[in-house]
């Protein structure tokens, strides 16, 4: 992996490296050096090699990995972005397979197309890559998985409260994400601001975790709607636990989605769901049994959707979180996905003669 961000890509990197270290199979990260995914992994028993994988054609970087490929003679080498996979050319004479991971809509040309296998973490991304030129029969679809959370506990919980000043008898609506555009944060804040102040007698309190450079834009947003007494600004949150424990709805306001790793860990803790109907969500949430969908971009349409769910009963609430639990539970748990990997690995290998 190239990037040197730390989001959904990256997070689910580090989970699936560990995931297959965990059960006993050897892997090596490659990455830049003091990229987050670098840093998430100092100390970590997986193996590291750091090239720098600079923007274009980075030539000694393009080297360097095929050298590493032939120094370490794996069986899969799986790339995650354009960055890494545009950079990634296997020798001809190697068994290695290029396994290129799509979570995005990317570029096709130049970047993915000489891999030998590529894989889509949604069944739109995978249409889209058919669509683009690529074999239909080496384009897989395996998603997504997020951990389990770790259970908040009175005292944690507690403290979040009283750092925060958040309110005992309030409702809380929990959003995560990073604070850019696409997100649709700014809409989130408008939606707040056509609710009352009060639904059953109970105030409203927004809770924002995330970091990007629209903070300032999007602090500032919320003062112009008169929600500043509204609104928690978390800041990134390593650990968000606490917050999805104290949340009674978890809303995605995004305006693009190709996924939705918040959608995930939502339902991991059993939370009732409402999310913008951008093409990640529309694929996985089920209307009504799940979640609720909402248009993207409409605040007036994602308000009167919060305050349903706010005014509906505490079991049909909990129903909807336990639901989307479940599909969680049966299809995107950590064995499943990694099961499905080590498959697609297995089927590749054979069909190499491996």
């Amino acid at each position: 992996m190239g990037s040197r961000l730390f989001g959904g890509a990256e997070h689910f990197y580090l989970r699936l490296l560990r995931n297959l270290r965990d059960a006993g199979y050897p892997v090596t990260a490659i990455n830049r050096p003091g990229s987050p995914v670098a840093e998430a992994l100092a100390g970590d028993t997986i193996q590291q090699i750091h090239i720098p994988m600079a923007n274009g054609w980075d030539l000694w970087s393009l080297w360097r990995l095929r050298e590493a490929c032939k120094e370490m003679g794996p069986c899969i080498v799986q790339t995650y972005m354009g960055r890494a996979t545009r950079l990634t050319r296997l020798p001809s004479n190697t068994k290695a397979i290029h396994v290129a991971r799509l979570g995005e809509y990317y570029k096709i040309d130049g970047y993915y197309r000489h891999a030998h296998a590529w894989v889509g973490n949604t069944q739109g991304i995978c249409d889209y890559l058919v669509r683009s030129g690529l074999p239909a029969k080496r384009v897989f679809y395996i998603g997504n998985f997020v951990p389990d959370p770790s259970p908040a506990d009175a005292a944690s919980t507690a403290r979040v409260r009283l750092q925060y000043g958040i309110r005992q008898d309030a409702w809380i609506i929990f959003s995560l994400g990073r604070l850019v555009d696409v997100k649709g944060f700014d809409d989130l804040l408008k939606a707040v601001s056509l609710l009352p102040e009060e639904i059953d007698g109970k105030p409203l309190l927004l809770l924002v975790a995330g970091d990007g450079p629209h903070a300032a834009c999007l602090q500032a947003h919320a003062q112009e709607l008169g929600l500043a007494d509204r609104v928690r600004w978390l800041g990134w949150q390593d650990q968000p636990d606490p917050f999805y424990a104290l949340a009674d709805v978890f809303v995605c306001p995004s305006r693009h989605e190709p996924l939705g790793n918040v959608i995930l860990e939502a339902w991991s803790h059993g939370l009732p769901l409402i999310s913008t109907a951008s093409l990640g969500a529309v694929e996985l949430v089920e209307p009504g049994v799940t979640g609720l969908l909402s248009p993207c971009a409409d605040p007036k349409a994602l308000a009167g959707h919060i305050a349903a769910l706010l005014s509906a009963s505490a079991i049909q609430r909990k129903q909807l979180g336990a639901a989307g639990r479940e599909f969680l539970r049966r299809q995107f748990s950590a064995s499943a996905i990694r099961d499905a990997y080590l498959e697609l690995y297995a089927q590749l290998m054979a069909e190499r003669g491996s």
